[in-house]
């Protein structure tokens, strides 16, 4: 195997895990990140968010020289040291929901001044791999933000813009990388394509060290295309699966209406091999940072270009009623809220992870707030950050002291150590009418009922 000289430009999620996976794979990696207290902490090892695997992954590394960290100053030093260079900053929407390209234009201007003032020739040209998530088309604005970051010498500049697009599941992003469905890159040079094969051939092949046997994959499929259908694919593959959500989360609205068991359904349609049984969860819907952001940035592309997306609109909207739905259930049983002490049972917008962004539970514990009703949270994980996003959430540190007093509790998110609560140790806690709105159909309905619960999913009664 080769071994490349890797820059990743960014140590949020994508940056960290991509610099970790990399260097696990045997490339020598350096990671710039303007947060100069991250850098540091990174630098001894220590991981500030959390992902199962990737401080494991990052501190062996560190420990064995492949991978480095270094703040914004560190920039000129690891392009001019780097074979290939991920930008993998954020790009968070606006309020019109377009992607927010600030932080992309300031690394790809300094990646021009960069090499601007490199003495030394390369042997090949710079490749700048976007991981960002970044609208269509912004492949060729960073080719020419990096020619001005250059000034007079911007047309002398030896680089190559690719596109190879993330698509991590936050909680499973080391598997991902490792292990993932397809990688794909897109770009106009056949030179930087191939040099990108090289690059991630230990992943198309399973050649690396992998620790599980037998291995989940064989080979891995290596898609080329150009940079316009790259920046699509990421968008057009998460705009799919939060549209499936959506549309089981209708079909359990209907299921509710007419005596249906949406899990029934769920299960009788996802064994058509056209559907397929995942991302066919009815509940409170999906959060979390990318579906939102990136339907939102292809909801503009669309109205940019005249276009209305009529299907992504939908989308959204029934996601969002998702949520009212739950306030619905609780009034429903009982009857106002204010003066009700509800349970909100898992805060991240997902298990295995502490992320907060777009969290369902946040929205809930805001609208409750606003009825005169008072929450108690617990995760396993995210609980202080959720404490500090929503103040009117009391926090706690253990689900039956989250549950003591309370009139009804809601399962937010289906952590393992939640989704195996105790029903009749919920029972004997709660005050009546023991309301459980189990938002992700995570529990036994019987087992509930039978412990004295008041038992109310979505899509099946």
């Amino acid at each position: 195997m080769e071994e490349f000289n890797v820059g990743v430009i960014g140590c949020g999620y994508v940056g960290l895990v991509t610099g970790a996976c990399m260097a696990h794979l045997g490339h020598r990696v350096a990671c710039v990140d303007r947060d100069e207290g991250r850098v540091a902490q990174l630098s001894a090892g220590r991981v500030q968010i959390y992902e199962p695997d990737l401080d494991a992954l990052v501190g062996r590394n560190v420990r064995e020289g492949r991978l480095s960290f270094a703040g914004s100053g560190g920039l000129a030093r690891v392009v001019r040291e780097s074979d290939v260079v991920f930008v993998a900053v954020g790009t968070p929407p606006g309020e019109d929901g377009s992607a927010d390209l600030s932080s992309v234009a300031a690394v790809a201007r300094g990646i021009g001044e960069a090499l601007a003032k490199s003495t030394a020739p390369r042997s090949v040209p710079l490749i700048v791999v976007n991981k960002s998530t970044v609208p269509v088309g912004s492949g060729d604005h960073v080719s020419m933000l990096i020619r001005e970051g250059a000034g007079n010498r911007g047309e002398d500049l030896d680089f190559r813009v690719v596109s190879s697009p993330e698509f991590l599941r936050e909680g499973s992003a080391v598997y991902d990388s490792l292990f993932p469905d397809r990688i794909v890159v897109g770009g106009d040079s056949r030179e930087a394509l191939d040099r990108l094969r090289e690059l991630y051939e230990p992943v198309v092949q399973q050649t690396f060290p992998s620790g599980l046997d037998p291995r989940p994959k064989t080979t891995v499929p290596f898609v080329t295309t150009d940079l316009a259908s790259a920046e699509m694919i990421k968008y057009a593959a998460n705009a799919f699966l939060a549209t499936k959500i959506s549309f089981i989360n209708e079909i359990s609205n209907l299921c509710e209406l007419v005596g249906a068991d949406v899990s029934s359904v769920a299960y009788g349609i996802g064994l058509d091999e056209r559907i397929g049984p995942r991302f066919l969860g009815a509940g409170i819907g999906w959060g979390g940072s990318c579906f939102p952001k990136d339907i939102a940035a292809l909801r503009s592309t669309a109205r940019e270009r005249g276009h209305d997306p009529v299907l992504l609109d939908a989308a959204v909207a029934v996601n969002e009623g998702q949520r009212r739905r739950v306030i619905s259930k609780l009034q429903d049983d009982l009857g106002t809220l204010e003066g009700k002490r509800v349970a909100l049972l898992g805060l991240a917008f997902k298990p295995n992870t502490d992320d907060l962004r777009e969290a369902p539970s946040l929205e809930i514990a805001r609208a409750l707030d606003a009825r005169g009703a008072r929450a108690a949270g617990y995760d396993p994980v995210a609980g202080k950050a959720a404490a500090r996003l929503a103040p009117a959430l009391s926090v706690v540190f253990d689900p039956y002291e989250a549950l003591a007093g309370a009139h009804a509790a809601v399962l937010v998110t289906e952590w393992e150590e939640i989704r195996n609560l105790d029903p009749a140790r919920m029972a004997r806690v709660m005050e009546p009418p023991k309301l459980l709105v189990d938002g992700r159909n995570a529990m036994d309905p019987a087992a509930a009922r039978e412990a004295g619960l008041l038992y109310r999913g979505f899509g099946r009664g």
